[in-house]
């Protein structure tokens, strides 16, 4: 997924236009975008929204409450039981990989999967062993805002480089997709662009977007550009032409010198792109 948008499941409004947006994914936030007041009723909103409307062929899913709350083991046992639309849970502050086995045997029986937000000194220390905590897990989600708190950055401004790092390591040595955390400034495209750029530079596969307006320049930068896309072209002709001539190496149009390896990468850029153009005609 190349965004994964997040909508509060007390604004009816809000679900709707995601439904129809173009985020790769959206999740229904039933923690942070929800007071404690409201948490039972944003519950209902939420397998309401799932249940109701038309989601097209976009993953969905729904962020629940802290499992050490009054609210996460019900938002998991209730949501799955009653919304079979439902495609994965994030797990909030999700710190170790028992937080993981608990969601697993909640959701017993069910396809539903899951994906760790790592939020905390303690969840970056134990992302390799959350990563590989279940068969069930999809991805990692890193959570900012809270992780720059846990370290005592109390402007939010933590440099974040070696979580992030470890985050896309961890979730790409277990098959699962690394998702970057939200940039807030909203309406700075040009610090999203760069924010975006970064975490693709680390290896993440997207972002999390808090508003509408995110959603293109994250779809943007996490799929091959045109010129990625004809380089890979020329690539793949580059070294079949290179092969009927019983060479391993070859230099493209530009001088540079490619061989085998090339080859996988070429054909990685094409499949992502191929992906990304079947989830925006939802299919």
């Amino acid at each position: 997924m190349r965004s994964l948008f997040a909508v509060p499941a007390t604004n009816p409004r809000f679900i709707e236009k995601a439904a129809q947006g173009a985020a790769d994914a959206v999740f229904i936030d039933l923690e942070d975008a929800v007071v404690p007041e409201l948490k039972a009723e944003a519950r209902a909103k939420a397998v309401a929204a799932i249940n109701g409307l038309d989601w097209g062929g976009r993953r969905l899913g729904v962020r629940v409450n802290d499992l050490t709350t009054p609210w996460g083991e019900g938002d998991l046992v209730e949501v799955a039981r009653a919304a079979p639309r439902l495609g994965f849970v994030i797990l909030a502050k999700c710190d170790t990989p028992a937080d993981v086995a608990t969601a697993d045997a909640l959701l017993r029986g069910s396809d539903i999967r899951l994906f760790a937000l790592i939020e905390s000194a303690k969840g970056v220390a134990n992302c390799e062993a959350i990563a590989a905590a279940s068969p069930r897990m999809s991805g990692l989600v890193f959570g900012p805002g809270d992780y720059s708190l846990d370290l005592g950055v109390l402007d939010g401004n933590a440099d974040t480089t070696f979580a992030l790092a470890r985050l896309a390591n961890a979730a790409r040595a277990h098959a699962l997709e690394p998702i970057d955390g939200p940039y807030f400034e909203i309406g700075n495209d040009q610090g999203l662009r760069m924010s975006c750029k970064r975490a693709a530079s680390l290896g993440f596969a997207g972002k999390m977007a808090i508003h509408p307006s995110q959603v293109e320049v994250a779809n943007e930068v996490f799929a091959p550009s045109p010129q990625q896309l004809a380089w890979a072209r020329e690539v793949l002709e580059a070294m079949a032409a290179a092969g009927e001539q019983g060479r391993g190496a070859v230099k493209t149009k530009d001088g540079k010198m490619i061989d085998l390896v090339h080859i996988r990468i070429a054909r990685k850029v094409i499949e992502r792109a191929g992906t990304h153009l079947k989830q925006e005609a939802g299919t």
